[in-house]
């Protein structure tokens, strides 16, 4: 037996196992996806009654959500209402891109500086 088909031999074992290994992997990967999204959608249909016992409500609307950074403009809000629920007083100063408090409109995409969560018991 040559020394160059030994070598090719034992390259050709390795892109096996190579092979095997990376198919193994995307299996485990897509097993868990999987499973994460099924487990997702399960705890989500249970959880709405804990939430609306997590936040305050009035009416239909929710009086402690919580802001994240980055904020997407709801149809019959202006800035001073997503200042108070947000408590970031300065809206404005962080966006330049608002050329006139005035003009907001749903789908403006805004950066705050959210207020840190309180718990409600």
């Amino acid at each position: 037996m040559s020394p160059s088909s030994f070598s090719n031999k034992n390259m050709r074992i390795h892109a096996t196992i190579a092979d095997a290994a990376s198919w193994y992997c995307a299996i485990v990967l897509l097993g868990l996806i999987l499973f994460g999204s099924i487990r997702g959608s399960t705890s989500s249909s249970s959880s709405s009654s804990s939430f609306a016992d997590e936040y305050s409500v009035k009416g239909s609307q929710l009086l402690d959500t919580p802001c994240e950074e980055i904020y997407v403009v709801r149809e019959g809000e202006t800035l001073h209402t997503i200042s108070d629920k947000c408590g970031d007083p300065y809206i404005v100063e962080q966006n330049p891109h608002i050329h006139d408090p005035d003009d907001v409109f749903p789908g403006l995409v805004i950066k705050i500086t959210p207020k840190p969560r309180k718990l409600l018991r």
